[in-house]
């Protein structure tokens, strides 16, 4: 009987940045993110469109959501591919189902969801009671 071992060598890494409800904060977690990518050394072909992702999933979380805002980044690269999950999760919806958000222009706001789904491989929504996390995942080759 011979046995096969799958001889794979995988890299991963997880890092979690929660995020102060307060002005800047956003930029602050961004450039955080970008330090800890360039550590990891992530694939340069995804580190830019990362960061957007960032961005959005967490200017989403503060303009639409409760406190508390957590974004949690998570680096598995193995088999000559690397894939970064992104996740922002959230308090949930900070207005009711239907309510306008009170001077939002919509010529400004509302393209954030449409850019993660157009740089994303993967993505996603997952609801539980009192928190909401969006996710995103990037593959580089």
């Amino acid at each position: 009987m011979t046995v096969e071992l799958n001889t794979l060598v995988r890299e991963a890494h997880e890092r979690v940045f929660p995020m102060p409800p307060v002005a800047g904060a956003v930029s602050d977690v961004r450039r955080r993110a970008g330090a800890v990518l360039a550590a990891w050394k992530v694939s340069p072909e995804i580190v830019e469109d990362a960061l957007l992702v960032v961005s959005e999933l967490l200017t989403n979380a503060i303009v639409h959501a409760l406190p508390p805002a957590v974004l949690r980044l998570s680096w598995v690269r193995g088999g000559g591919l690397g894939t970064l999950h992104i996740e922002v999760t959230d308090g949930g919806c900070a207005r009711p189902a239907g309510e306008p958000c009170a001077g939002i222009d919509p010529d400004e706001h509302g393209r954030g969801e449409e850019i993660v789904h157009a740089l994303a491989a993967r993505y996603g929504m997952q609801v539980r009671p009192g928190r909401v996390t969006r996710w995103a995942d990037l593959v580089a080759v």
